[in-house]
């Protein structure tokens, strides 16, 4: 079937899916063949492996293979599916899509952002502090798609017993410790939905601003970023990086799209395709983002971010 949209329009879904195709297959590969993927495996010691922080500080992430088993990924889908049950029908209502009140209406801080199906929240707006500079594609849904979809999710050590259990997990916290030191800070944690068909888009950025110009900046002074998958992800629907970008300070991101002729597929990025329980971690100033969903698989990721003791110490929030 022959999906064609109208002159000067963004594509369908179903065009944004076979136009990427052909990059997203070779993006697999290339992440494939980087070789930083693998368990979590420690020396005689106790300590972190040093091949695994070696890939890690050279790529600025890794991929670590079957940390959550079956037992309590199943405890978190059924956590996580709940969440996404009860949220609001759109910004600012108090019911969910079965006219219960919504979750979180007692909770300090609203624990859903929901978006247009197949949307770019951030790309080329000042929200969070202007850090997505490019708006990445935004394909029009398909006819059914509903007027709002979950996107990120929040506060789900005080919702998902699951979800705290795994921020406390032994091998991860060993991992933090490796590379962040012994007094190592946890400081956030979000979920992402990127649901079949309707998930929305994060546009190119890094995620560190609070430390680019200070005089004591190296490569992981932003901290790093755990996410846990819930699913298999594919290349249509996880987080894509571009390898080494942590070393590389602030980065002119208009620029670089623009040297790509203003393609948002930037040609040396990587998509983190994982096996459900495989958890990644990312170096917080590397370049990533991910493009609207319009596979027909979904994902959600729960992420769990980690910044040394002297990084937060006299900061405050950002973001706005």
């Amino acid at each position: 079937m022959n999906h064609v949209s109208p002159s000067g329009t963004e594509p369908t879904r179903a065009e944004h899916a076979e136009r990427t195709a052909t990059y997203l297959r070779a993006g697999e590969e290339r992440a494939r063949g980087l070789g930083n993927r693998g368990p979590v495996r420690f020396g005689a010691d106790g300590s972190l492996h040093p091949g695994i922080l070696k890939a890690y500080w050279k790529h600025g992430f890794y991929v670590f293979q079957g940390v959550v088993g079956e037992t309590e990924l199943e405890e978190l889908r059924h956590d996580a599916d709940m969440m996404i049950e009860r949220a609001p029908m759109h910004p600012g209502a108090d019911l969910d899509r079965h006219g219960r009140t919504a979750l979180g209406r007692d909770h300090a801080r609203e624990p859903y952002t929901l978006v247009r199906p197949l949307s770019d929240l951030w790309g080329g707006t000042d929200k969070l502090n202007g850090r997505h500079p490019h708006q990445m594609v935004q394909p029009q849904p398909d006819a059914d798609a509903p007027e709002y979809v979950v996107f990120l999710m929040y506060g789900m050590c005080q919702t998902m017993p699951a979800a705290l259990r795994v921020y406390g997990h032994p091998h991860l916290l060993a991992v933090a410790e490796a590379i962040n030191g012994a007094d190592f800070v946890p400081y956030n944690d979000a979920i992402f939905v990127k649901q079949a068909g309707v998930g929305g888009s994060v546009a190119w950025h890094q995620d560190g601003v609070t430390h680019w110009e200070s005089p004591d900046w190296d490569e992981g002074i932003h901290g790093f970023n755990f996410q846990l998958q819930l699913y298999p992800t594919t290349p249509g629907n996880c987080l894509w990086v571009v390898p080494g970008t942590h070393k590389q300070g602030r980065i002119d991101i208009r620029q670089r799209v623009a040297e790509n002729g203003g393609d948002e597929k930037l040609p040396d990025a990587v998509p983190l395709v994982c096996e459900s329980g495989d958890v990644t971690i990312v170096n917080r100033q590397m370049l990533h983002g991910s493009f609207a969903n319009s596979s027909r698989d979904k994902r959600i990721s729960i992420t769990m971010g980690f910044h040394r003791r002297r990084s937060v110490l006299g900061q405050r929030g950002k973001l706005n």
